[in-house]
């Protein structure tokens, strides 16, 4: 299924589409021969994205638009829908993959967690709520692709508003999954995307050179790909840093605080630290 929707001529949208992992799949999308749009804040980014895309996929600019949205407002991502489908016929393939990375604290001003939370949680479910509907109708293969974090998972310190809306956009995409998978009829599935650490302006900021730790985004939309092609629901990716095994670890760990009824966040406790030192280094 997840296969049959990255054709050519299918349509796909991918908001927080002109930096980054969006811009990078936009750019993986077209090449694949899709109808792409993409969605972001600024006029100017957006068109030097769209530059960038064409010339990168060698591809005809008619087949690629760009639109100014807020994915924290319904009413724009209404009229985001209605402008694809006024263009291409449909939608096919949604990345719901906005986000800012604005530094939060527990006592920190309400503000800053509002905004947050409207763009990387509520983002993801207006736009689901708004395209899902008539990608169901359309009655074709498509893939419902979120964002997330592994920040969503183990929830280090530092950010809890970016932890809190990526663990909420984890739990929306299981939900949607399930639900999509008991509509009769449905040719839809949803897949989390749990990206590493990438070397973009949300995680690289003030950095002019990609560390050697981090992943490109077009590392992770490669990686994205290989395992839509055989069904991964949760895309769990590596980097320079962390291989699979480590991450396997940390999301154990992480659960474990629940059933060993160890202190919140425990791999950050002093207590506990070479206790998770060496359960990380076990093989499973």
């Amino acid at each position: 299924m997840s296969t049959a929707a990255l054709v050519p001529g299918a349509v796909a949208v991918v908001t927080g589409g002109a930096s980054g992992i969006g811009l990078a799949a936009a750019i993986r999308f077209c090449k694949m021969g899709l109808d792409v749009c993409i969605a972001d804040l600024g006029i100017d980014r957006l068109e030097s994205a769209a530059e960038a895309i064409v010339a990168a996929a060698s591809m005809d600019p008619a087949n690629l638009f760009a639109y100014e949205a807020d994915v924290s407002d319904p009413e724009q991502l209404r009229a985001l829908e209605a402008a694809v489908c006024d263009r291409f016929g449909g939608v096919d393939v949604l990345m719901n993959n906005a986000a800012i990375a604005t530094p939060t604290d527990i006592l920190g001003p309400t503000e800053a967690w509002q905004r947050l939370l409207a763009i990387n949680l509520w983002g993801v479910i207006h736009g689901t709520q708004v395209f899902v509907p008539g990608m169901l109708a359309r009655g074709r293969a498509g893939l419902v692709i979120n964002t997330g974090s592994k920040q969503g998972i183990t929830a280090p310190p530092g950010n809890p508003a970016y932890n809190l809306s990526k663990a909420g956009v984890k739990i929306f995409t299981e939900a949607l999954q399930h639900q999509l998978r008991n509509t009769p009829g449905a040719k839809l599935s949803a897949h989390l995307l749990i990206p590493g650490f990438v070397f973009t302006g949300l995680s690289g900021a003030g950095l002019r050179e990609k560390p050697a730790a981090a992943w490109t985004p077009e590392q992770t939309v490669d990686f994205m790909v290989e395992r839509l092609d055989v069904g991964d629901f949760y895309i769990l990716c590596p980097d320079n840093d962390v291989d699979r095994q480590l991450d396997e670890r940390r999301i154990e760990w992480a659960a474990d605080d629940i059933i060993e009824n160890r202190p919140p966040l425990s791999r950050w406790h002093s207590d506990y630290t070479n206790a998770f030192k060496v359960f990380s280094e076990k093989k499973r």
